[in-house]
């Protein structure tokens, strides 16, 4: 990818009004959840990309937990799989869990890291098909079916990619005792992450109330 004077000079500019932050910043562990309506629109797709490059290449650790909702309801209503919503959660039977993977750890997330990489950042994987990170049970098995909370991270899976000055991309997906995979709400998992990572701050990227 070739940057044009023009944008040289707008991250430059950047560059210069965020000094203060980026001092402040420089080494420390930043994790983001990112959703809402920056994961639809391909221009906002772009600039968070970009962004969570930059930080990497000023010297800060960015950890990146994405969700998925509005990608997962499409993918459901074009199986015609019924879907349902009980306190905020989505219901979540065997099938909606196979269209759940499918959706995020598939798709979302290898999209997240070859945008990291198409602007110059070094972004690997972490979901159900190539680590066991997230240690879960379920929340409300008769109401919600296979929707879990967070019991465990595993964050040395987190921390070895950081020492190898990789970007972890997460998806929000835990498996419990039984190896049941478990969909959980991507803000708690990050909260969990920032917590047990002791991360220096946490940003939630989403148009919904928190």
């Amino acid at each position: 990818m070739t940057v044009s004077r023009i944008d040289a000079e707008k991250i430059a500019s950047v560059l210069v009004e965020g000094m203060p932050y980026i001092q402040r910043f420089s080494n420390k562990r930043i994790v983001i959840k990112y959703g809402g309506a920056a994961m639809l629109k391909n221009k906002l797709r772009q600039g968070f990309a970009r962004d969570i490059a930059l930080m990497k290449l000023v010297g800060m650790h960015p950890i990146v937990i994405h969700g998925g909702g509005p990608q997962i309801g499409a993918e459901l209503e074009r199986k015609n799989i019924e879907t349902s919503f009980y306190e905020g959660y989505r219901v979540t039977n065997k099938a909606t869990m196979t269209v759940v993977k499918k959706v995020l750890g598939k798709e979302i997330n290898k999209e997240i890291v070859q945008l990291i990489k198409s602007f110059g950042g070094s972004a690997e994987s972490l979901s159900w098909f190539n680590s066991d990170l997230i240690k879960a049970s379920k929340l409300n098995e008769e109401k919600l079916g296979l929707v879990g909370k967070v019991n465990t991270v595993k964050i040395s899976e987190i921390t070895k990619l950081l020492k190898k000055n990789y970007i972890p991309i997460i998806s929000p997906i835990g498996k419990d005792n039984e190896g049941n995979y478990l969909n959980i709400n991507a803000d708690l998992v990050a909260g969990k992450i920032a917590s047990s990572l002791k991360a220096e701050k946490l940003i939630l990227l989403t148009d919904v109330a928190v």
